[in-house]
C-alpha cells in the first residue's frame, strides 16, 4: 500500500516515504517545484509518485534541498539532465556541491549511493523562498547537517522541519564530519524554532503531524541526553546506519556483514570515538539491539530489516 500523500497548501503536496528515502513536496502548477528528491536507488518511485500529481520531471523548474545528504537528493541529477532545472540550497551545501565533497556530504563515510549536480542557487538564513504562490522563510539548522534548512510559511503555519525536527526521535549526529560542537548546534536549531508559531509539521521522515511543541521538547531532551551521556550518541549512529546500509543494499550475508563494517570508516571511527575501539563486542551488541527491537530480521542466514524503504 503507497504511503500517504496529502495537500498541505494549494497545489503544494507532501509525499511520505520511508527511512532510506526521504519525504518530498511537489508544487504542482505552471512553474512545478520540488522539495528534496528522495534517494537515487529510489528514483523510479520517486518519479511514479510525482507523475501521479500530474507532474512530468522534464517540466520541473526549480528543486529545493534542506540539505544535501543522500536521501534527501537523490533524485537531483536525473530531474535536472531532463529539464535543466535550477536547484537551490543552503550557501554552504552549494559549496559542497560545486567543490564536489563527497565526504562533507556524508556520502562517502557513509558508503552511500548519491551523484553530483549543478546548484545554481545559494539560500541563506532569513530569506524567503517562493514555492508558487507560497512565500516560505528559510531558517538555517545545522547540527544534524552543516548546511540544514526548515521552511516555515507563516500565514498557514505550516513547518517543513526536514531532519531538524522528527515527530518521536531525532536524526543522527555525526560528530566525525559534523565536529564536536554538532549537538550543541542541534540544540540551538531546536530552541529557535520553537519560537514559530507552527499548526502542521511535515517532517524529512515520518508522518506529517501537530503537536510542535512537544516534539521540540522530545527532541531537545534526547540531544541533551546525547551530550550528557556520550555512549548513547555512539549508539545512535551505530543502529540508525547500520539499518540504513541494509536498506541501502536490501539484505546482507550475515556471516560477512561484521567484515562488510569493518571496510567503512564510519563503523570504525564510532566504535573509536564511543567505544575504545572494541569492534567486535560493539557490533555484536549492535546487532542484539537490534534485533531485539525488531527492526532486524535474520533468516536462512541473511540480515533484513523491517523498517520501511
Amino acid at each position: 500500500m503507497p504511503l500517504p500523500v496529502s495537500e498541505i497548501l494549494k497545489d503544494l503536496f507532501f509525499i511520505e516515504r520511508g527511512y532510506l528515502n526521504g519525504n518530498h513536496f511537489v508544487y504542482r502548477g505552471e512553474e512545478p517545484v520540488l522539495i528534496d528528491t528522495a534517494y537515487k536507488t529510489g528514483f523510479p518511485e520517486t518519479e511514479r509518485r510525482i507523475r501521479e500529481l500530474g507532474v512530468d520531471p522534464a517540466a520541473v523548474r526549480l528543486i529545493v534541498n534542506t540539505h544535501t545528504h543522500c536521501d534527501h537528493v537523490g533524485g537531483n541529477r536525473f530531474i535536472q539532465e531532463r529539464s535543466g532545472c535550477r536547484v537551490a540550497l543552503h550557501r554552504i551545501g552549494k559549496s559542497f556541491i560545486e567543490s564536489r565533497n563527497a565526504w562533507a556530504t556524508w556520502w562517502n563515510y557513509y558508503h552511500q549511493e548519491a551523484d553530483f549536480f549543478n546548484c545554481t542557487g545559494a539560500l541563506d538564513d532569513g530569506d524567503e523562498l517562493a514555492v508558487g504562490p507560497h512565500w516560505f522563510q528559510v531558517y538555517y539548522t545545522p547540527g544534524h547537517a552543516s548546511d540544514g534548512i526548515v521552511l516555515y510559511e507563516p500565514n498557514s503555519k505550516v513547518l517543513i522541519s526536514s531532519d531538524t525536527l522528527w515527530e518521536k526521535d531525532m536524526a543522527v549526529l555525526t560528530e566525525r564530519v559534523e565536529g564536536s560542537t554538532a549537538p550543541f548546534r542541534m540544540m540551538e536549531s531546536l530552541e529557535r524554532i520553537r519560537e514559530l508559531d507552527v499548526e502542521w509539521v511535515y517532517p524529512g521522515h515520518g508522518k506529517p503531524f501537530t503537536h510542535f511543541q512537544s516534539a521540540v521538547a522530545r527532541a531537545m531532551k534526547r540531544v541533551g541526553d546525547r551530550i550528557t551521556h556520550r555512549r548513547r550518541m555512539g549508539w545512535d549512529v551505530l543502529k540508525k546506519i547500520t539499518i540504513y546500509t541494509l536498506l541501502m543494499r536490501g539484505e546482507a550475508e550475515e556471516r560477512s556483514f561484521f567484515s562488510t563494517l569493518m571496510k567503512t570508516v564510519w563503523f570504525r571511527e564510532t566504535a573509536d570515538l564511543y567505544f575504545d575501539g572494541d569492534y567486535e563486542t560493539t557490533y555484536h551488541e549492535t546487532m542484539n539491539e537490534l534485533t531485539h527491537k525488531g527492526v532486524l530480521r535474520r533468516e536462512g542466514g541473511t540480515l533484513f530489516t523491517t523498517i520501511k524503504p
